[in-house]
């Protein structure tokens, strides 16, 4: 694979599925996901979803606005994976926050949890937690983050909650015991797969953050179309398509990615799934 690149004179794989922000590409659908979570924080609106299908970027879109955060008066939390006991998840988001705790009742918890904020508010500073996979979180657990929202002084929420998730998560704060959480999303948005539109600038962009200049490599159209078809769209299966064909390109020695190519990586691909 270090071939691969030297031979493109690429620095780095430009189609890793790795959720790394360097390569975030702002879409119509993700520069809309964006600026929601962004008004969702900036106005303190306490709980905010966002949600989509496997492979779309929510991860990445996560980890983006935490990397835009440093640079302002936010602190916050990111859990990765809530596959925790409730108190488990409660010390968690405590530890991510960078909260010293001597004891660990889920009281104390809270307290050092609420004190926190408190100071943090004081400061003129916001504190965000995003807890992403958050269809895998259990009723119990998601009612347990409807409590966190109380914690508020008289003008406004001290701890904003971004859940983010698959569109599973969406059916489960359907369910009738979590109406209560439920009434308080006061944001939510669903990013889309990329339009067909979109296609050609996403492969240039990630192409160009690693390090091609553009005119050494080649996606013929016919060949984004067999990219198309194959990925309906999702940045995932879109990097795992073209990584596959540049591979074959470096295997056949050119630079044109052509419909040939693309059609056999399809293929290729269809029969290991």
């Amino acid at each position: 694979m270090i071939m691969y690149c030297k031979y493109y004179g690429l620095k780095e794989r430009p189609f890793n599925v790795t959720s790394d922000p360097a390569f975030f590409f702002l879409s119509a659908s993700h520069r809309e996901a964006l600026s929601h979570l962004v008004y969702g924080v900036n106005e303190r609106k306490g709980i905010i979803v966002i949600s989509g299908e496997i492979g779309t970027g929510k991860t990445t879109l996560c980890r983006v606005f935490l990397n835009q955060s440093q640079e302002k008066d936010i602190k916050t939390a990111f859990i990765i994976n809530p596959n925790f006991s409730t108190k488990e998840l409660l010390e968690a988001i405590v530890t991510d926050f960078g909260i010293l705790t001597s004891k660990r009742t889920k009281l104390s918890l809270v307290s050092q949890l609420n004190k926190f904020l408190l100071q943090e508010t004081s400061k003129g500073n916001n504190a965000v937690l995003i807890i992403d996979e958050s269809q895998n979180l259990k009723p119990n657990q998601l009612e347990e983050i409807r409590l966190l929202s109380n914690l508020e002084t008289d003008k406004h929420k001290l701890l904003q909650i971004v859940l983010v998730g698959q569109p599973g998560l969406k059916l489960k704060l359907n369910l009738e015991k979590l109406t209560q959480l439920q009434q308080r999303v006061v944001v939510r948005y669903h990013i889309r797969p990329l339009e067909r539109t979109e296609l050609k600038e996403y492969i240039n962009h990630r192409l160009e953050i690693s390090g091609s200049s553009l005119d050494k490599i080649e996606f013929t159209d016919e060949a984004q179309d067999y990219i198309y078809n194959f990925s309906g769209g999702t940045p995932r299966l879109i990097n795992i398509i073209c990584d596959r064909c540049l591979l074959a390109g470096f295997a056949s020695q050119t630079y044109k990615i052509d419909a040939r190519i693309a059609q056999i990586c399809v293929k290729e691909l269809n029969q290991t799934e």
